[in-house]
C-alpha cells in the first residue's frame, strides 16, 4: 500500500503517509473530550486521498478506515498469519480453481444480507478500467481481467469476469487466469471487500458515507480534513468480542500535533511516533508503546518516463551511492529505522540481506565516478518532494544536504502539504521532480512488492509513479505467478527483483519499524498491516 504510515503488513503491534497530524480540524471535534469510560476511542489518521470506496483506496490513511467499516474474506491475526473472516472455507485443488464458503449472519450496516454476489460485483467494478479505481490491478489474477481492461481508448466489451461465479448465496468460486498461490493472502487487503446494492446506485455519495459489513458503521458523513467518525455495529457476528463502542479517526496534517494530543490524553492511538517524539516516547507514554518490526520500505523515486534527465541508471545509483542509510537511520530516526539493502522487507520470505550491494552503500569517489559518467543532471540541480504531513521533512533535508556534500548538486526540498496532494500531482504525472515514496504491503507476498509498484500495468492503475517499464523484470513476474509452489516462485520473484536492483528506477533508503504509542484508555492492543486489530483492543 503506498504511502504507508508505517507498513501495511506487520504484525504489531501499513501505504504510506507516514505519521500525519496537526488538527485540520479534527483536534477539537469534541471527540477528546468524551469520558474515560465511554467506550469510544480516537485514533490519528490524515486527510485520505480519495473518498472512502475500498476499490479505491490504496494509502494507508484511508486504508484504516476502510478496515472498520468493512470485512473482507481473509485477514491477518496478531501473529502476521493470513485467517479466515468472513470466509468459512477455501479450498482448491490446484491454486487456479478456488471454492469460497461465506460465513452465515453478516450483513451490511443497512441490513442488506452479504452473499456471493456481494464480493462479485464489488470486484467487478474495482476491476474495471472504466471506473478508473486505484486497485484496479490487484485483480488481474482472475480469469476475464483483460476483457475489462483492453487498454486506454478502447470500451469494455462486458462489465463482468468470467472467472467469477456464484454458485449460491453462499458460494463463490474463483477461477484465476493461472495458478496462485497467494491469492489468499491477496484476499486480506480491503480492495477485496463486498459491497451493497445502495453503492452502485450511488458510488460518489456512498463514498462519502459508506456502508460497510465491518464491526463499525459510520455516524454522520466524511468531515474532510476533520474526522470521521464510527460507531459499533451490533449486528455484526463478532460484535461480542469488541470492547470498543465506537472510532473516531482524527485527522491531522502535523504529526507533531497529534503525538502532543497523544501525550496529553486528546488522542488514543498514534501509530507512527514521529521524529521529534523518538528521544521521549517511551517516557512520556510509559508502558503504552508498541515497537515491533514493520513491513515499509522507504524510497527515493524518479518519474523516469516523464522527465529524460532521470532515464540514465548510473544516475540513479550515484545518487543512491551518496546516500548515508546508517546516519539516516541512526541519527535522524534514533534507530526508528534500518538501513535498506534490498526492495523487500526483511520480514517477507524472499527477502535477501545486501542484495542491493554497491548501489546502495555510501561510496562518495565511486558515486562522483558515475554521476560524471551519466552525464549528470542539468544545471546539477535536483528537487526532492515530500509530503509535509508525514513527518518526512527532517530526513528529506539530510539526504538533500548529503548529496550536496557528496554529489555537489543544488538539491531544493519541495515540501507538498498533504500526502494525498503529492499523490495526486503524481498520478496525473504532473511532478517532475525526485520524491519522496514508500511501500507497505498490501498483502504477506514478496509479489506485492514488485507488481502494484514497477509493473507495466501498474502505471495507469497502481502506484508505478516512475513510468518504469522492463520487458525482463515482466517476463519474471509472469513467471513467478504461474510457479506451481510458494518456494518456486520465491525464487523466480528474486530474479526479478535483480532486475529492479540493477535498473533502480526507485532507491531503497531505510525499512520501517513500527513505533506505535496509546493512551491510558487503552490497556492492551494489537495491530497488523497498519490496521489495528479491532478484537484485540482491550480497554482499561
Amino acid at each position: 500500500m503506498r504511502g504507508a504510515k508505517s507498513a501495511k503488513w506487520v504484525a504489531i503491534a501499513a501505504v504510506v503517509a507516514l505519521g500525519a497530524t496537526a488538527c485540520g480540524g479534527g483536534g477539537d471535534d469534541g471527540s477528546s473530550s468524551k469520558g474515560k469510560g465511554d467506550g469510544v476511542i480516537s485514533v490519528e489518521i490524515g486527510e485520505p486521498q480519495n473518498s472512502l470506496v475500498p476499490t479505491n483506496t490504496y494509502e494507508t490513511e484511508g486504508g484504516q478506515v476502510i478496515n472498520a467499516l468493512f470485512t473482507g474474506l481473509t485477514k491477518l491475526d496478531a501473529s502476521n498469519k493470513v485467517v479466515n473472516a468472513m470466509a468459512q472455507s477455501i479450498e482448491t485443488k490446484d491454486n487456479k480453481v478456488w471454492t469460497i464458503k461465506l460465513k452465515p449472519g453478516y450483513t451490511f450496516h443497512n441490513g442488506e444480507k452479504v452473499t456471493a454476489q456481494s464480493f462479485i460485483d464489488a470486484w467487478n467494478y474495482g476491476a474495471d478500467q472504466t471506473n478508473a479505481q486505484q486497485t484496479n490491478p490487484l485483480f488481474s489474477h482472475i480469469q476475464g481481467y483483460s476483457d475489462l481492461n483492453p487498454g486506454e481508448g478502447k470500451k469494455p466489451a462486458t462489465d463482468k469476469m468470467s472467472g467469477l461465479k456464484a454458485v449460491d448465496d453462499n458460494t463463490l468460486q474463483v477461477t484465476l487466469t493461472a495458478p496462485f498461490a497467494a491469492f489468499t493472502s491477496q484476499l486480506s487487503f480491503t480492495a477485496f471487500v463486498p459491497l451493497p446494492k445502495a453503492f452502485f446506485k450511488d458510488p460518489k455519495g456512498f463514498g462519502e458515507a459508506p456502508i460497510g459489513n465491518g464491526p463499525f458503521k459510520m455516524s454522520g458523513t466524511f468531515k474532510h480534513n476533520e474526522a470521521i467518525n464510527t460507531t459499533k455495529y451490533d449486528k455484526y457476528p463478532d460484535a461480542s468480542k469488541i470492547e470498543v463502542k465506537g472510532v473516531d479517526f482524527k485527522i491531522y496534517s502535523n504529526p507533531d500535533t497529534a503525538y502532543k494530543d497523544l501525550v496529553a490524553g486528546n488522542l488514543d492511538s498514534l501509530l507512527t511516533i514521529p521524529t521529534s517524539g523518538l528521544p521521549t516516547y517511551k517516557k512520556d507514554l510509559p508502558g503504552r508503546t508498541i515497537d515491533e518490526a514493520d513491513s515499509a520500505v522507504g524510497y527515493i523515486g524518479f518519474p523516469i518516463k516523464y522527465n529524460k534527465a532521470f532515464q540514465n541508471a548510473d544516475l540513479r545509483k550515484s545518487i543512491s551511492m551518496a546516500i548515508d542509510r546508517k546516519t539516516i537511520s541512526e541519527k535522524v530516526f534514533l534507530g526508528a529505522r534500518t538501513p535498506a539493502d534490498d526492495y523487500i522487507s526483511p520480514i517477507i520470505d524472499g527477502y535477501r540481506k545486501g542484495a542491493c550491494g554497491d548501489a546502495c552503500t555510501l561510496n562518495v569517489a565511486k558515486a562522483k565516478e558515475l554521476y560524471k559518467k551519466s552525464g549528470g543532471l542539468p544545471g546539477n540541480k535536483l528537487e526532492l518532494g515530500y509530503n509535509a504531513d508525514g513527518g518526512h521533512k527532517e530526513w528529506i533535508e539530510a539526504v538533500a544536504n548529503q548529496l550536496q556534500q557528496n554529489l555537489g548538486l543544488k538539491v531544493t526540498a519541495k515540501p507538498f502539504e498533504q500526502f494525498q496532494t503529492i499523490l495526486n500531482d503524481l498520478d496525473a504525472k504532473k511532478y517532475q521532480g525526485a520524491f519522496r515514496m514508500a511501500w507497505s504491503m498490501d498483502y504477506p507476498d514478496m509479489e506485492d512488492y514488485l507488481r502494484p509498484v514497477f509493473s507495466k500495468e501498474a502505471i495507469a492503475n497502481g502506484s508505478n509513479y516512475s513510468g518504469y517499464v522492463n520487458e525482463d523484470f515482466e517476463k519474471l513476474l509472469a513467471q513467478g505467478d504461474k510457479a506451481a509452489t510458494h518456494e518456486e516462485s520465491v525464487k523466480i520473484y528474486q530474479q526479478a527483483d535483480d532486475v529492479l536492483l540493477k535498473d533502480m528506477p526507485y532507491i531503497p533508503v531505510y525499512f520501517y519499524t513500527l513505533n506505535a504509542g496509546f493512551s491510558d484508555k487503552i490497556k492492551s492492543m494489537s495491530i497488523a498491516g497498519h490496521q489495528i486489530l479491532w478484537d484485540t483492543v482491550k480497554l482499561s
